[in-house]
């Protein structure tokens, strides 16, 4: 990767398309429509390409590995017929299909042409890795520097692993090998599937009753917050970030010296802000994909604008399905109902528990009116 003779170096972030064989049209567009629009140097896919637990995986047996190669070509199309380079990590329900992560990486991904990044060496699976950005000069200097990281998947009993350890102290060499070839360290940018513990600094925990104000779980459990003062007036925060169940120490790694310029993140689909935490942009990208939960036509794609010449500034922006296509979907109640849905388990359960407490009511009325008449 080099910067163009203008300076400019243009990533686009596409996160969470949680897609089924039967990809939706919506998708596609959205997708088509902003890649043509931008015209990125470069596309980081952010985990969750395919819904790994879809039933529509189910049972195929051999069969497998075909019907996940088939659709994940079918939403890097727009990227791979205009032969531009692409980097993929993965995110909690990829490898929920049946098919390993690295299996992904090497069998499919690598095979489509155009996927830069090799697996980090001592690193499990595939998905993590870093993309140094050349001068625009020709010559063999860092300017800029990206890192893919593997957040991991589910855990046991419920929420989300911690982030591996081995993935922290592998980004602690690269950033000090990086520093010692360029003289300095290059500023850099993350991207990962699910958000780091820190992601709640950027936040303003508020009243219950407070209008806009969203419910948390689990580490935070029966909090409520809303957008802090360092996120924008347009940002979106329309779900509790779901964080791993424990801190292994991700952010004082990556803050420490100053390199990592921001980090941006997917996995709550509905969430789009940026915010500052101590020397560090926190970013979260809205969902694109339209087979599950999202919202709705401001689904959408970050894009993240690089200088040469300024390299520890960047400029960002999204582009969603309203503005690049239009406000009309293939299949109007079905996403409805599904922006609706609870988000995660732990949204669930609430939801449930007042639907029965509804039910036990009416019952209970209609017994005692059934007596009384």
């Amino acid at each position: 990767m080099r910067f163009k003779k203008d300076k400019a170096f243009k990533i686009m972030q596409i996160t969470d398309m949680q897609e089924i064989p039967a990809v939706s049209p919506d998708t596609v567009n959205l997708l088509e429509a902003a890649v043509e629009a931008e015209k990125p140097d470069l596309v980081v896919y952010t985990g969750d390409q395919i819904k790994g637990y879809g039933v529509t995986y189910k049972g195929k047996g051999r069969e497998l590995e075909n019907a996940v190669a088939k659709t994940i070509k079918t939403l890097l199309e727009p990227v791979i017929k205009r032969n531009i380079p692409y980097a993929v990590t993965f995110g909690n329900h990829d490898r929920q299909v049946g098919i390993s992560n690295k299996d992904q990486f090497e069998k499919i991904y690598k095979k489509l042409g155009n996927c830069i990044g090799e697996q980090a060496e001592g690193i499990d699976g595939g998905g993590t890795c870093f993309i140094p950005i050349k001068a625009s000069d020709g010559s063999d200097r860092d300017v800029f520097n990206l890192y893919l990281f593997d957040s991991g998947t589910d855990a046991k009993g419920g929420g989300y692993e911690p982030f591996d350890e081995n993935i922290i102290k592998w980004y602690q060499c690269t950033r000090d090998s990086l520093k010692e070839k360029n003289g300095g360290y290059v500023p850099s940018i993350v991207f990962q599937h699910i958000p780091m513990c820190e992601y709640y600094d950027v936040l303003k925990q508020v009243s219950k009753h407070e209008k806009g104000a969203i419910r948390a779980f689990r580490a935070h459990k029966n909090e409520y917050y809303k957008l802090g003062d360092t996120c924008q007036k347009d940002d979106v925060l329309l779900e509790p970030p779901s964080i791993p169940n424990e801190n292994t120490g991700e952010f004082d790694a990556i803050s420490q010296c100053g390199d990592v310029m921001a980090v941006f993140v997917g996995h709550d689909h509905k969430n789009s802000f940026v915010g500052r935490y101590k020397n560090v942009d926190l970013g979260f990208t809205q969902s694109s994909g339209f087979n599950v939960y999202g919202n709705r036509v401001k689904r959408g794609v970050r894009i993240i604008v690089l200088n040469e010449d300024k390299p520890d500034t960047y400029e960002t922006y999204t582009r969603t399905y309203d503005e690049l296509v239009g406000t009309k979907v293939s299949r109007p109640v079905f996403d409805f109902i599904s922006s609706k849905a609870p988000e995660t388990v732990d949204a669930a359960i609430p939801m449930i528990t007042k639907a029965v407490a509804v039910a036990a009511a009416v019952i209970a009325v209609i017994i005692i009116l059934t007596k009384l008449l």
